[in-house]
């Protein structure tokens, strides 16, 4: 088991950035692989015998928010996986003003292949689900992401 920290401060997240995650607690087994300050996080398909995928849980707890210059409208954060989001991960909010915070989760089972790597990483995600819907900055804060090997 793994669990990275955001600061407690908010932190503005733009389109196709990822939230930084500044302190945590290591995978003590080489499992993931995370510097602090960064917010992408490596796992690893270590498997024993002829497993062939390393399945891991991943949940991401925080608060969002549009920022003060923000345009009010549907919000998400969401789970990438490998720099894709992963859309069954969103989680969707709708303030009714800027800086109005609401807590969210995201959890998905990532399976990792045997003897291969992917990167994961927390994203303000498209609300909507048609191309024409635009993307705006995310304030999050309070953020926790927990991981844990399950197979």
């Amino acid at each position: 088991m793994a669990e990275f920290v955001q600061s407690q401060s908010s932190q503005l997240v733009t389109p196709d950035q990822n939230l930084l995650f500044l302190d945590s607690i290591k995978c003590q087994k080489g499992y993931i692989i995370h510097d602090n300050g960064s917010g992408v996080l490596t796992l690893r398909g270590i498997t024993c015998g002829c497993n062939p995928f390393a399945r891991f849980e991943v949940t991401f707890n925080g608060n969002i928010a549009i920022p003060t210059d923000g345009t009010v409208a549907a919000i998400a954060a969401a789970l990438a996986l490998n720099g894709e989001i992963l859309q069954y991960s969103r989680a969707i909010v709708t303030p009714a003003a800027t800086e109005q915070f609401f807590n969210v989760t995201c959890t998905r089972i990532i399976d990792v292949a045997k003897g291969c790597c992917s990167t994961l990483s927390v994203r303000g995600a498209n609300a909507g689900v048609g191309a024409d819907i635009e993307q705006q900055a995310i304030l999050f804060a309070d953020g926790n992401l927990d991981i844990n090997r399950i197979a």
